[in-house]
């Protein structure tokens, strides 16, 4: 058989095959390509003003107030395994955080979000900065990636131009990542605060996070497993508010199925929330003087 009548089998063969099944009333079941595979995303229009979140806690204003961050949400789910999602997982254990610290009392605080709903990263920070906050603190769970037994323990991440490691530059350039849509990156610059102020109020508050950071660790020791290099610092868009101390805390990795029960568990969320709240009270009793 000639190449020229094999090229015009391959081309006919189909054609004969679909007109034998119409002769015959048969079809072959194939995907709609319609609406239903449209996934719509509502964004906030053009300089609209982005809703705040109610502050729970003491009405005293002078009372120092924490902005907690769940990571990820809405579309964008964060990490998995073991069955379990990062944008679920955090969630719980931002409300463990927030629960422990207006039982105890004397601390205001707000959860950027509070349910499953999508914030661009800029929009976390913003919200901290409007509402006057003196501590930022966003709440996600590492990815292993093929390594996901062996790996283990919570990080703690301040704000650098410069990653640490390389480990730190993967981790942020992925965080990073949730602000594009189908490729579209969803920024907001402002210009009106000078460079130079800027860069002298950030470096302060970042001085502020790293105290904060030491103090996770202090008071995790013996009851929080952490990472073998529990300290890394990276270029996280989330924690670019100028002037509010920010923290990231990676509180285990969700690739690794016993750490991810752990974190999902009562009791390990309750655990999660006694160290925090109690490195938060520390902290903010220091910035008091007391």
């Amino acid at each position: 058989m000639s190449p020229r009548i094999q090229l015009w089998l391959i081309f006919l063969a189909p054609i004969a095959l679909l007109g034998g099944l119409y002769v015959f009333g048969l079809t072959i079941p194939v995907p709609y390509f319609g609406r239903s595979y449209v996934i719509r995303i509502e964004l906030p229009e053009a300089g609209s003003q982005i809703g705040l979140p109610a502050i729970e806690g003491p009405q005293d204003a002078s009372r120092p107030l924490v902005v907690i961050d769940a990571g990820h949400g809405g579309h964008d789910p964060g990490a998995s395994g073991g069955g379990y999602e990062e944008k679920r997982l955090v969630l719980g254990l931002a409300r463990a955080l927030r629960d422990r610290l207006l039982q105890q009392g004397g601390v205001r605080v707000a959860l950027t979000r509070s349910d499953d709903r999508f914030l661009v990263l800029q929009e976390r920070a913003e919200i901290a900065r409007r509402l006057g906050a003196d501590l930022f603190l966003s709440i996600h769970a590492d990815s292993a990636g093929g390594e996901s037994d062996g790996v283990q323990g919570a990080t703690i991440y301040t704000l650098s131009d410069k990653a640490s490691d390389e480990t730190a530059a993967r981790l942020a350039a992925r965080e990073n990542q949730a602000d594009r849509i189908n490729g579209v990156a969803l920024k907001e610059q402002s210009n009106a605060v000078s460079a130079i102020l800027v860069d002298l109020s950030q470096r302060r508050a970042n001085e502020e996070a790293s105290d904060f950071a030491s103090l996770i660790i202090r008071e995790g020791e013996g009851k929080l497993p952490f990472h073998p290099e529990p300290r890394r610092s990276a270029a996280f868009v989330v924690l670019k508010a100028p002037d509010v101390p920010s923290v990231l805390f990676e509180a285990g990795y969700i690739t690794n199925p016993q750490e991810a029960a752990r974190l999902a568990s009562q009791e390990g969320r309750a655990g999660f929330a006694e160290v925090m709240a109690r490195a938060i009270r520390i902290y903010f009793a220091r910035q008091a003087g007391t």
